[in-house]
């Protein structure tokens, strides 16, 4: 065991294995196999870039869980995760990448190896990292199993953070306040996008202080002009312009934890109209962290920041306006759960965490000012970075 490299206590660890295995029991789950490498990690510990290949975390009923992936990667089990040597299983090289056999026919074995053969099996059918051929195989070598979709049941368990993640957070959001400050400084006509995403980039692995930075589970999003008007465009070598709008959409990251924090920089005179969006923008995220309270829906959130956004003429058409966030792998730093949207009724909780970002993505040009928030035990929730909420502009 990697017990130096291993971020949080065992206790920890086993709060969300017994919140897991409430939730496997309360849906009929004997057996829980988790391939979406977030709640891998948030299950054990384990960390490494490999994820392309197929490996999971095997959850029985009782006892601790078990590493399963390539024998490549099992070292890299050892050094990360909390669970024992007898834990780790890893599966033969001539399995990775091979079109006359598959991993999960080594899965099948262990599982029949270890007496679920017949039982309820819960697999995550609506995640990356699990494919429609891994699910086939699986199941062809499993007869007398049922496979049932246990998409996001172990992502409910994350929801509310400890205090421990929340302190990870935080040292998440000073890395990120600190690289969209450095964007926003550095931003100037004539500076190549690529020059201006390394910069970013080398600041973020940085960190703060002690703190260093990891990769985030995003790359940096930093769309200029009318190419701003696109959410997730990334970078180019192309120059910055006056007279165009560039917004920042970047995380810190550490020991896998994010904190998303988005601004927005204009060189040069922003139109009139911009300017506009740019306060109704500020006026219904302050509305909208009014509205995230304990006890209040994600959809209060929603409803304040469109009321808002509608009494200045914007139209949102009810797009989504976040979503939780925490521990994280590309490519993707949301969890998947909760929505802050008009539909979603979830009761907001202390400790929770989301990403509050209403974007605007209009035909000419975009804008996003945006916030990682906590909900408190008490009063509006909190953010997690420290940045004026406004529309820089830079002559």
């Amino acid at each position: 065991m990697g017990q130096d490299s291993i971020p949080f206590e065992p206790a920890e660890y086993q709060r969300r294995l017994s919140r897991t295995r409430r939730a496997m029991e309360q849906a009929g789950i004997d057996l829980l196999f988790v391939t979406d490498p977030s709640n891998q990690s948030w299950l054990t510990g384990y960390d490494g870039w490999s994820f392309y290949v197929h490996q999971g975390v095997i959850v029985p009923p009782e006892g601790d869980p078990l590493w399963w992936g390539r024998r490549q990667d099992a070292n890299g089990a050892r050094l990360t995760v909390w669970m024992a040597e007898a834990c780790i299983h890893g599966y033969s090289e001539h399995l990775v990448q091979a079109t006359d056999c598959h991993p999960m026919e080594d899965l099948a074995r262990r599982i029949l190896d270890l007496g679920f053969g017949r039982a309820r099996i819960g697999v995550e059918m609506e995640n990356y990292y699990y494919s429609a051929k891994a699910h086939a195989v699986l199941a062809s070598n499993l007869p007398e199993a049922m496979l049932v979709d246990a998409t996001a049941l172990v992502n409910w368990q994350r929801l509310v953070k400890s205090e421990a993640e929340i302190a990870f957070m935080r040292r998440a959001a000073a890395i990120s306040e600190r690289i969209v400050r450095l964007g926003i400084e550095l931003a100037r006509p004539g500076l190549r996008k690529n020059e201006l995403v390394a910069e970013i980039a080398r600041a973020g692995i940085l960190g703060v202080g002690e703190d260093w930075g990891d990769y985030p589970a995003i790359v940096p999003l930093v769309p200029s002009g009318r190419e701003a008007s696109a959410p997730h465009l990334t970078w180019n070598g192309a120059p910055l312009r006056s007279g165009e709008a560039t917004f920042f959409e970047l995380s810190g990251c550490f020991r896998r934890y994010h904190a998303p924090l988005c601004r927005t920089v204009f060189l040069g005179t922003p139109p009139d109209a911009m300017r506009r969006a740019a306060e109704a923008l500020t006026e219904g995220l302050e509305a909208g962290l009014e509205a995230a309270r304990a006890g209040n829906r994600a959809c209060d959130v929603a409803d304040a920041l469109e009321a808002a956004m509608r009494r200045a003429g914007i139209d949102r058409r009810g797009a989504r306006c976040g979503y939780p966030v925490g521990l994280s792998y590309p490519p993707d730093w949301g969890e998947r759960t909760v929505s802050l949207r008009a539909s979603d009724r979830t009761v907001l909780e202390p400790g929770m965490t989301f990403h509050f970002m209403p974007g605007l993505w209009l035909d000419e040009w975009g804008l996003e000012t945006t916030e990682t928030i906590l909900i408190r035990e008490t009063g509006p929730a909190e953010t997690l970075c420290h940045l004026e909420r406004r529309l820089f502009v830079k002559d």
